[in-house]
C-alpha cells in the first residue's frame, strides 16, 4: 500500500472557496474576509482534517497538540451526561468460548474454553440526550465490558461495522454537526438538519455510513435483534509475538430484526422506552437473550491484497472473503440492582485490552484510545472511576496510584512508590505483564492518511447493491425524509451529488423524492470507485432473519366473549414457539370469555398500538367487534399493522374491523390469515416466522 501526497485543488461551493484534498473532503480556504482557525493558545492550523502520524499508515503521534486540545475539550463539553451515546441500558451476564483461539492469542479469555466470564453490556444510541427516545434512526452503541482473570476486556463498539469518519481528529465535527443546532437547540436524536447533512456533503468518507444509517440498521426492533461490530482492525498476539489481524462481530442468535419508519415513529409516541422495556422483560421472564462471538482472523498477505485499506473505519471486510468464525458466546441473564449504579456509572474505554490483544494504527481507534479516558475522567469526577464497583475488576489488582477525589484503593503503609527498598508493593512483572506489539514504524511526521483511504463510494454501492426490494425502498425514502427536512436546496443536491457515485438509480430516486427538476454532476470521486464488487448476503437483515418466531410478541385484541377454545389454542401454539402473547382489550381490568371465565387483559387498546407488536391477532366476540369498530385507536390498530406488512391473524367475528381498518377483500393476501379452528394457529405461527409479508409493501412502493 502506498500513501497519498498532500495535494490540494481549489474549488468553489456556494460563492465559497474550498479546498478539496486527496481524499475528497472540503474545508474552507482562509482569505481575506476569513479568519484562520488556531489553536485555543492562538497558534494556526494548518491542517484541522489529519492527526500527526509517523508516516501516512503510522501509528498517532503524542505530540499533536492540536488533536489533543481538540479532542480534550471535546471530552468536556458535557456535565455529568456523556457527550454521545447518553441514553443507554445495561444488563449484566456471561462470556463463555466454545472454540480456542490460543494459537493465535495469549489472552486466556480467548483461550480457555467452557470458562464463563462475567460481562456487563450497554446499550445506547448516539445522538439523543438521556431524555431522548429509544428507536430513533442512529447508530447503536454495543459495548462489552468483560471481567477477565487477566484485566477488564473493552470491547466498545457499535450495531454498525464502518464508521463515519476516518481520523478521530474529525470525532467533535461530526458530532457537532448531527447533535441538536446550538442557537435552535433542537432537533433532538435526530439527523434530519442542515447541519449533520451539511457536514456529510463536505465529507465524502461519510457516504458508506451514511447507506447504512439510512437503512433498516438504524431503526433495529430491539437490542436483542441486532448486530455488534467492534469496528475496528485490532491485533492477536500469541505466546511467540506472531500478530494476526482481527474484526470483531457479535451475531444475535435470535437473528436479525428490524421496524420501518412510519413504525418507528409510532413507537416513539406510544412508548419512548421501547427498547429499554424489552430487554428488561425479556430477562425477567427467562428468555436470555444471546449472541455469538464471531473473528475476522487475517495476515499482513491479505491486507497487502485487500482493495482498501484495513485501517480505514469507514471500510468492512466481506465475510466471502474472511468468513466469520463463531467462537464464543455472550448471554445475558441479569438486569442491573440500580440503573444509576451500574448503567450510568459505567465506564467504557477502548483502550482497556489485555495481554494477547492489542492495537492497529487505525486513526480513528488511536484517538479513541487517549479520548475515552479522558471522558470519563471528567464525567465520573477524576480519576478513580475504577473504584466504581461496576468498573472495578474482578480479578487481583494493586498498584501505586494515590489520592485524588473518592479513593477507595491507596496504597497501604509508607511504599507508595518503586523501586523502593522496603520490600514493600507490586513489581513488574515481565513474565505475565502486557506487551506491545513491536511493530515496526518509519516515515516522516505528516499530516496524511493512506491512498486507499481515499475511496468513499465502493463499498456504499456494495452495500445497496446487497439488499433486498423492500431494504433499498426504505433507504430511498430515509434519504428523502432526511433531506426534506434540510432547508438549504444546496445540500440536498451535495448528497444526491455522492449518491450518483452509488447507484443511479437510488440518487435518481431520492431526487425526485426531493422534487430537483435536474440531476447535478456527481462529485468527483477522491480515487475512482470499483464498480464490479459483488453483493454479500450478510449486510442484509431480511437475508438474516430468523428461522423461529421465538422471543417476539403477538397482540391478541379480544373483548367480552371471546371464543376460549381459539384463544387457548392461540396460546399452546405461542407457547411452543415460545412467543410472547399479549391481551389487548376495551377494558384493561378483565374481560369474559365465551365460557363465562373472566380473564385479566395486559392492555388498553387506547395505550396498546399495533406498532409495540411483531404480528397480531383478531379474536373480539361479534358484538366487541361491532364496539370496536367505533373506536378510532382499534381501526388504528388494524390499518397500522396491514401498513407495516405484519401477519395478521383474525377470527370470523372480526370481519368488520378488517373492513374498519381499510382492509377491503381485495386486499386480502397471504400474510393475513383467518382463524377459525384450533389448526388454523400452528400454521399462522409459522408464516410469522418470516416477521413480515414484504410483498404486501412492495406492491406499492420501490426505489
Amino acid at each position: 500500500m502506498t500513501d497519498s501526497s498532500d495535494k490540494r485543488t481549489t474549488v468553489t461551493i456556494n460563492d465559497q472557496t474550498v479546498e478539496r484534498g486527496p481524499q475528497g473532503a472540503t474545508h474552507q480556504v482562509a482569505g481575506s474576509d476569513t479568519p484562520t482557525m488556531t489553536t485555543q493558545q492562538g497558534v494556526a492550523v494548518a491542517d484541522d482534517q489529519n492527526t500527526l502520524k509517523a508516516g501516512a499508515r503510522g501509528a498517532a503521534l503524542l505530540e499533536d497538540f492540536h488533536f489533543r486540545e481538540k479532542i480534550f475539550h471535546f471530552d468536556h463539553e458535557r456535565i455529568p451526561e456523556r457527550v454521545v451515546h447518553a441514553r443507554g441500558y445495561g444488563a449484566h451476564g456471561y462470556f463463555e468460548l466454545t472454540d480456542s483461539l490460543s494459537d493465535y492469542t495469549s489472552a486466556s479469555v480467548l483461550g480457555k474454553t467452557g470458562v464463563r466470564v462475567p460481562a456487563f453490556v450497554r446499550f445506547s444510541t448516539v445522538a439523543g440526550g438521556r431524555g431522548s427516545f429509544d428507536v430513533a434512526r442512529d447508530v447503536r452503541g454495543f459495548a462489552v465490558k468483560l471481567y477477565t482473570e487477566e484485566g477488564n476486556w473493552d470491547l466498545v463498539g457499535n450495531n454498525i461495522p464502518v464508521f463515519f469518519i476516518q481520523d478521530a481528529i474529525k470525532f467533535p465535527d461530526m458530532v457537532h454537526a448531527v447533535k441538536e443546532e446550538p442557537d435552535s437547540g433542537f432537533p433532538q436524536a435526530q439527523s434530519a438538519h442542515d447541519n449533520f447533512w451539511d457536514f456529510a456533503s463536505l465529507s465524502p468518507e461519510t457516504v458508506h455510513m451514511l447507506m447504512w444509517i439510512m437503512s433498516d440498521r438504524a431503526i433495529p426492533r430491539s437490542f436483542r435483534f441486532m448486530e455488534g461490530f467492534g469496528v475496528h482492525t485490532f491485533r492477536l498476539v500469541n505466546a511467540e509475538g506472531k500478530s494476526t489481524y482481527v474484526k470483531f462481530h457479535w451475531k444475535p442468535k435470535q437473528g436479525l430484526q428490524s421496524v420501518v419508519w412510519n413504525e418507528a415513529v409510532k413507537i416513539n409516541g406510544a412508548d419512548p422506552d421501547f427498547h429499554r422495556r424489552d430487554l428488561w422483560d425479556a430477562i425477567q421472564s427467562g428468555q436470555y437473550p444471546e449472541w455469538e462471538l464471531g473473528v475476522q482472523l487475517f495476515d499482513d498477505d491479505f491486507a497487502d491484497k485487500f482493495d482498501f485499506d484495513i485501517l480505514d473505519a469507514t471500510k468492512l471486510i466481506p465475510e466471502e472473503l474472511v468468513p466469520v468464525r463463531r467462537i464464543g458466546r455472550l448471554v445475558l441473564d441479569r438486569t442491573v440492582d440500580n440503573f444509576f449504579a451500574e448503567t450510568e456509572q459505567v465506564a467504557f474505554c477502548t483502550q482497556n485490552v489485555v495481554p494477547g490483544i492489542d492495537f492497529t494504527n487505525d486513526p480513528l481507534l488511536q484517538g479513541r484510545n487517549f479520548s475515552y479516558l479522558d471522558t470519563q475522567t471528567k464525567r465520573l469526577g477524576g480519576p478513580n472511576f475504577t473504584h466504581i464497583p461496576i468498573n472495578a475488576p474482578k480479578c487481583p489488582f494493586q498498584n501505586f496510584q494515590q489520592d485524588g477525589h473518592m479513593a477507595m484503593h491507596n496504597p497501604r503503609g509508607r511504599a507508595n512508590y518503586e523501586p523502593n527498598s522496603w520490600g514493600r508493593g507490586p513489581r513488574e512483572n515481565p513474565t505475565t505483564g502486557y506487551k506491545h506489539y513491536p511493530e515496526k514504524l518509519s516515515g516522516q511526521k505528516t499530516r496524511e492518511r493512506g491512498e486507499l483511504f481515499a475511496d468513499h463510494y465502493s463499498q456504499a454501492r456494495q452495500f445497496f447493491i446487497s439488499q433486498t426490494p423492500p431494504e433499498q425502498t426504505h433507504i430511498k425514502n430515509a434519504f428523502v425524509f432526511e433531506l426534506s427536512k434540510c432547508q438549504t436546496p444546496a445540500i440536498r443536491e451535495r448528497v444526491v451529488a455522492h449518491l450518483l457515485n452509488v447507484d443511479e438509480k437510488l440518487a435518481r430516486g431520492v431526487a425526485k423524492g426531493l422534487g430537483l427538476t435536474s440531476l447535478p454532476e456527481a462529485a468527483p470521486p477522491a480515487r475512482e470507485p470499483l464498480t464490479d464488487l459483488p453483493p454479500s448476503n450478510p449486510l442484509s437483515i431480511l437475508k438474516n432473519g430468523p428461522s423461529s418466531f421465538k422471543g417476539r410478541k403477538i397482540g391478541v385484541l379480544v373483548t367480552d366473549g371471546t371464543d376460549t377454545g381459539l384463544l387457548h389454542a392461540l396460546k399452546d401454539a405461542a407457547d411452543a414457539e415460545g412467543t410472547i402473547l399479549e391481551l389487548v382489550a376495551p377494558v384493561v381490568g378483565s374481560v369474559k370469555l365465551s365460557d363465562g371465565k373472566v380473564l385479566a387483559a395486559d392492555q388498553k387498546i387506547v395505550g396498546a398500538p399495533s406498532v409495540l407488536y411483531d404480528a397480531v391477532v383478531l379474536l373480539p366476540s361479534a358484538s366487541g367487534a361491532k364496539l370496536l369498530t367505533g373506536e378510532a385507536t382499534a381501526r388504528d390498530f388494524v390499518a397500522d399493522a396491514f401498513a407495516h406488512a405484519k401477519f395478521i391473524g383474525y377470527g370470523k367475528d372480526a370481519r368488520p374491523l378488517l373492513a374498519k381498518g381499510g382492509i377491503t377483500p381485495d386486499d386480502i393476501d397471504p400474510g393475513i390469515l383467518p382463524l377459525n379452528t384450533a389448526g388454523d394457529f400452528q400454521s399462522f405461527i409459522e408464516a410469522c416466522r418470516k416477521l413480515r409479508f414484504w410483498d404486501r409493501e412492495t406492491r406499492t412502493h420501490a426505489v
